[in-house]
């Protein structure tokens, strides 16, 4: 398998690259923290302007109609800058299933995303596993009645639409699209400067033209992969970030009169931390060629990516923290961004017994 990116991604990782190096400097992102904003409306707009947001967008929504590949090169980079922008949330949860579900009508919402005028997220997590679906939708007259509970939404109060999953029936799982007004929204604690949700249906009242697609599941699979696949190229992002701030520090910082790259064990725990990193990229790149190219194995990979998201990177970055001593803990040091993004990725995949279980089960059924 070659993992090397076409040029076409090559200049787009580039690009990303570029911009976010150029604005989410650690002097905007503690800027941005201090001043207790829910995202960098500056890098966002920056973003636009560059055509990133637009990427994986249809092109008759002003996109370029690219596809899983792209946006996880696209987020890898959000994630090795740690830039607070909801890209995961508007692009990966929610217009990648509008752009291939959707009505006329609601791909109309991506051309505004394309501009970085509005923000989109999807409610894909519940209490319980990942990725299991409790909330109902009944048929009532000219609509759908929704029930449940959702969790871990981003940006739920900052977005335009959210897209949520719910069992409809007589018919199967159904993805709505629902304004934020419809549900009631409670704020949860969150590992990140990132906003999360708990949305409450409680009898919300949609009209049949909020189904994306049919209720027969086909929407719920891409938005459930896609949300998958975009969190663990996020992690990947921030594992890479973290990385390269410990690798600096470690050959710049004296002990003893002899930097800490001299030194064995720290050799050998840098060394670690790179594995690692490697390990979850290949399986991200596996999990979103398989995606782009449609194969039969692609919950399987996703779910192999998503476990190395939750527990080897997460201790990864444990590992960053210990070489950086005491500093690695101050809130006040970039590292302590790296460490948080590793958890909040973990929490949104569900953590790395409920991945092991997923892929269990996965295997199970090709016994």
């Amino acid at each position: 398998m070659d993992f090397d990116l076409d040029e076409a991604q090559q200049d787009l990782r580039g690009l990303a690259a570029d911009v976010l190096t150029r604005e989410a400097t650690p002097e905007r992102l503690k800027a941005f923290e201090k001043g207790g904003g829910s995202y960098d409306a500056g890098i966002w707009r920056a973003l636009a302007r560059a055509g990133l947001l637009g990427a994986v967008l249809p092109e008759d929504a002003g996109g370029a109609g690219l596809g899983p590949i792209e946006l996880a090169v696209l987020l890898r980079e959000v994630g090795a800058r740690v830039a607070p922008v909801p890209v995961y949330a508007s692009l990966a949860l929610a217009a990648l299933p509008i752009g291939r579900h959707g009505t006329p009508a609601q791909r109309a919402l991506l051309a505004p995303l394309a501009e970085g005028e509005i923000v989109l997220t999807a409610a894909y997590r519940e209490v319980g596993p990942a990725g299991a679906v409790a909330a109902t939708a009944r048929p009532d007259g000219h609509g759908y009645v929704l029930d449940g509970v959702k969790t871990f939404v981003p940006y739920a109060r900052e977005a335009s639409r959210i897209l949520i999953p719910a069992r409809v029936e007589g018919a199967d799982v159904g993805v709505f699209v629902v304004e934020p007004s419809e549900v009631s929204i409670t704020p949860q604690p969150s590992a990140t400067a990132e906003p999360l949700s708990r949305l409450a249906l409680g009898g919300a009242r949609v009209g049949r033209d909020a189904l994306l697609g049919a209720a027969d599941s086909a929407a719920w699979k891409t938005l459930r992969r896609s949300a998958v696949a975009g969190a663990v190229a996020l992690s990947s992002g921030v594992v890479a970030g973290a990385l390269d701030l410990t690798r600096e520090y470690v050959n710049s910082r004296e002990q003893f009169e002899r930097v800490l790259a001299q030194f064995q064990a720290v050799t050998m725990q840098i060394g670690d931390v790179y594995i690692a990193k490697r390990a979850l990229d290949v399986a991200v790149w596996a999990g979103v060629w398989r995606l782009a190219e449609g194969a039969d194995d692609v919950d399987e990979v996703l779910a192999i990516a998503a476990y190395n998201a939750c527990d080897p990177a997460v201790r990864a970055l444990y590992t960053c923290q210990h070489l950086h001593g005491g500093i690695g803990l101050d809130v006040t040091y970039p590292l302590h961004r790296y460490f948080a993004w590793a958890k909040h990725c973990g929490h949104l995949l569900g953590g790395a017994e409920d991945r092991l279980d997923t892929l269990g089960a996965l295997v199970a059924q090709e016994a």
